[in-house]
């Protein structure tokens, strides 16, 4: 009997006219080869029915358990807390005390780019470490200050303190309002679970806003090196640059405070980096002593600033910092008037685009390189709750800190709970150094942020892999760095999201499809033709008879049917450890990190490590995998865990016709934790299907198409096209990461094999069997003997033309590399 919705349904619709289809209607219909219609469900003949929207709304709901769920994601910190030891807590104190070191004075050299008095910088140091660790998800990250932020917020300030009915409001007031409002913008995308919406910026977009907003802000402090004045700061990156040559002949001797401060941080830095190359036992304490070298280089230069200017605080040779209130003088309820939030209410868009793209890109770089995931939604959260609270004690808007967040990643920083030490250094600091703070030079402080910054531009390499991966995005770089650079660091951002979108948007909207020829192919393995199954040969390849023609092929659907095929049809695994991955809706950046996260996901939860994870004290374990309870340690004693390690992942890219910057450097990203989640053991990636060169140009410039090896028995990490974490080369926490990981490979299994077999069986793709390039005889003999050709190139033998030589190729390789390491074993014994 219908249900009382159905019966509304149908009198609603016989009211506006709409004719019902009858769901039964195509099903009578098909009745072909007389079977009955009560029996036309049978094990050879399935009828697909059509989803209902109530399938679709019961979806949405979510159910008890996903609200439990909710609740508890919002307090990440709960889930580590109960395991924190003394390891993590020895950890995260030294790496908290250096970034405290730091924080003090770059907080308050920022705190001059926003348009405020320094004390405010050392209030939103305290409160982005102090709120962090209770809602993020990231160890590395060190929230508070940043250079780029503050210079907007500048702007912001600047611009309201100009109209005339604001223009008695203080600076701080202004910042505070600023900061509560984006602060609530960011906590509800947040608490609504849209982390995904960052995804909508293009690492091009990032790269070309990072390198223009350090033009912008090295610029805006040659006055303040130099000594000059009589010129604004704010004005656009080239006309302060024309503005200070002019003004040069007015040089002053904050020129000398600030050029050889400048000076020395680079010296400190060239040295002590070739230093830890040379005396490589040394590396961690050379480590610190250049991280500190900004905190040598302001107290240096605060020395002799009082001893040039103790007798003359009146009237100083040259500019110095000024007093710096003690304590927290400015702790109150922030005004938030509707006249001011209405002046800068044209400004919050890139305020809130600052604070969610640094963040978010270097957090996601850095739980990639150590090995953990971050959940953007809840990072939104963290943000929102510290820019929302930190100006209850004065201060301004704050995200996520480039350089502090590497150099505490690299100081073996164990938990976020290393804020709350950093916290401790900034509250001592704000109560017990404020008198020393007076004599700090402003040109020092400038020669500081000039130096922190610096790292920040893309570097000539780095811009040639755009070119090499896609050519036309280059183009969008430039055109983000010079808007930049001769507008606001804003437009800048906005130019180059608008063109990456309308990029995208001409893509999928001019995408063509392509008329096929048929060809008839067959799998090689070597020189012989195979079938189904790759271990049963037919004949070598030229001399074959005509039972190869007879050889079946495999077909691919969706393991949960999600394409409307019959859910009876048992689907299974093409190998164990191997996995088939067919991207949906295309693969570009605004869909990259979702699809590959969901790849990840099915992988962990369906393979085990090559190498079980085992950990001589408690604090070796890292912080976000408290490992299992009691409970499940004693069910593992009983039960074997029989799921496969990871072998091969195959792509397949029919559906793909163009990719970008950001979904190659996210694959290389998923690579290399793959790699390491699957180490010693070797991942080869498969790609078939592809439909353009650009994209197969694309792959091969991240390092795809070739089987993966290792050589020295070691993990190597594959090279990034861009990531924030890989910048500083050699000496960078991507590179630290991969060194301590093979540390840590070594004293695992010291009787581990030191390399494998670099000939490995492969299929037809491979170089096996095949004449070498040069060699003409052989290639004669070939032509000969052959009478088809190959379809893809030879030096990428795992790209593929077709799903099924690619589980072939799969299958083969890790046969191959199981029966040599067999070999290997029963050799050695």
């Amino acid at each position: 009997m219908p249900s009382l919705a159905t019966k509304t349904g149908h009198a609603l619709a016989r009211i506006l006219g709409i004719t019902l289809e009858d769901p039964n209607e195509d099903a009578t219909a098909t009745v072909t080869r007389g079977e009955s219609v009560l029996s036309i469900q049978t094990s050879d003949s399935f009828v697909e029915g059509a989803p209902a929207t109530s399938e679709w709304l019961h979806d949405q709901m979510p159910t008890r358990q996903e609200v439990g769920e909710y609740a508890k994601s919002l307090f990440p910190f709960l889930s580590w807390i109960g395991h924190y030891n003394l390891q993590w807590f020895a950890g995260d104190v030294v790496a908290g005390i250096t970034i405290g070191a730091i924080v003090v004075p770059q907080g308050m050299a920022y705190a001059l780019l926003a348009k405020l008095e320094p004390q405010f910088g050392l209030y939103s140091s305290f409160m982005g470490v102090i709120i962090y660790w209770i809602f993020g998800t990231s160890k590395d990250i060190s929230i508070g200050p940043v250079a780029v932020l503050s210079t907007v917020v500048g702007s912001v300030v600047e611009d309201v303190a100009s109209s005339p009915d604001t223009k008695d409001i203080p600076p701080h007031v202004i910042a505070s309002a600023l900061s509560i409002i984006a602060g609530c913008i960011v906590l509800g995308i947040g608490l609504l679970r849209c982390g995904w919406i960052v995804d909508l910026i293009s690492i091009t977009s990032l790269s070309a806003f990072m390198t223009g907003s350090a033009i912008t802000i090295a610029s805006s402090q040659l006055p303040a090196l130099m000594g000059l004045t009589g010129f604004s700061n704010r004005d656009p990156a080239y006309m302060v640059i024309i503005n200070t040559l002019k003004h040069l002949p007015e040089t002053k001797l904050d020129a000398a405070m600030g050029l050889t401060a400048l000076f020395f941080l680079y010296l400190i830095r060239f040295t002590l980096t070739s230093a830890a190359e040379r005396f490589p036992t040394h590396k961690r304490i050379i480590f610190f002593m250049n991280t500190m070298r900004t905190v040598f280089i302001i107290l240096l230069y605060t020395m002799i600033s009082w001893l040039v200017n103790m007798h003359r605080r009146e009237h100083p040779l040259f500019r110095v910092l000024g007093t710096v209130p003690k304590g927290f003088r400015n702790a109150a309820v922030p005004e938030l008037s509707s006249n001011v939030v209405s002046h800068f209410g044209s400004h919050l868009p890139a305020t809130v685009i600052v604070m969610l793209v640094e963040h978010i890109a270097i957090s996601k770089s850095f739980g990639r390189v150590n090995n953990y995931s971050i959940d953007p939604s809840q990072e939104m959260v963290a943000i929102g709750m510290t820019n929302i609270l930190g100006p209850f004690l004065g201060a301004y808007p704050s995200t996520g800190s480039f350089s502090r967040t590497a150099i505490q990643s690299k100081a073996g920083v164990r938990t976020p709970a290393a804020g709350i030490v950093t916290g401790i250094v900034v509250l001592l600091a704000t109560y017990l150094l404020t008198a020393v703070f007076f004599y700090i030079p402003s040109a020092t402080l400038a020669a500081v942020i000039i130096h922190a910054v610096g790292d920040l531009i893309t570097p000539p390499d780095t811009v040639y892999q755009f070119w090499r991966v896609s050519p036309i995005e280059v183009f969008v770089f430039f055109v983000g760095v010079f808007v930049s650079v001769f507008a606001q660091i804003e437009d800048g951002l906005y130019a180059t999201v608008a063109i990456s979108a309308a990029i995208l948007i001409y893509r999928i909207l001019k995408a063509r499809g392509r008329f096929l020829g048929k060809v008839r192919v067959h799998s090689v393995l070597g020189d012989h033709i195979i079938g189904e199954d790759h271990n049963k040969v037919y004949g070598e390849y030229g001399t074959f008879d005509g039972a190869a023609e007879v050889s079946a092929r495999n077909i691919f659907l969706p393991l949960d049917h999600g394409d409307g095929s019959n859910p009876e049809v048992e689907l299974e695994s093409p190998y164990p450890g191997i996995f088939i991955y067919r991207f949906s809706e295309g693969f570009n950046y605004p869909n990259a990190n979702f699809s590959l996260d969901y790849l990840t996901d099915v992988i962990f939860s369906q393979t085990k490590r090559s190498s079980p994870e085992s950990f001589e004290r408690a604090g070796d374990r890292p912080w976000s995998n408290p490992g299992p309870g009691k409970s499940a340690k004693s069910r593992q004693d009983l039960e074997v865990d029989r799921r496969p390690t990871l072998r091969a992942i195959i792509l397949d890219f029919s559906s793909v016709n163009n990719v970008d910057i950001t979904s190659v450097q996210r694959l290389i990203d998923v690579r290399n934790q793959l790699d390491m989640y699957a180490s010693p053991g070797v991942v080869d990636w498969h790609v078939a299907c592809i439909n353009n060169r650009w994209t197969k140009r694309a792959l091969m410039a991240g390092g795809f198409g070739i089987p993966t090896k290792t050589d020295d028995g070691l993990h190597h990490r594959w090279r990034s096209i861009f990531s924030v974490a890989e910048i500083g080369g050699k000496d960078s926490a991507a590179a630290l990461a991969e060194v301590a990981a093979n540390e840590r490979e070594l004293q695992a299994s010291q009787s581990r094999m030191s390399e494998l077999d670099e000939e490995m069986g492969q299929s037809s793709d491979s170089e096996e069997g095949l004449p070498k390039p040069g060699d003409e005889k052989a290639e004669g003999a070939a032509k000969q003997k052959r009478r088809g050709a190959v379809v893809h190139g030879l030096n990428r033998p795992l790209f593929h033309v077709d799903l099924t030589s690619a589980v072939q190729s799969a299958i083969a390789n890790v046969e191959a590399r199981e029966e040599f390491r067999a070999a290997s074993l029963s050799s050695s014994s």
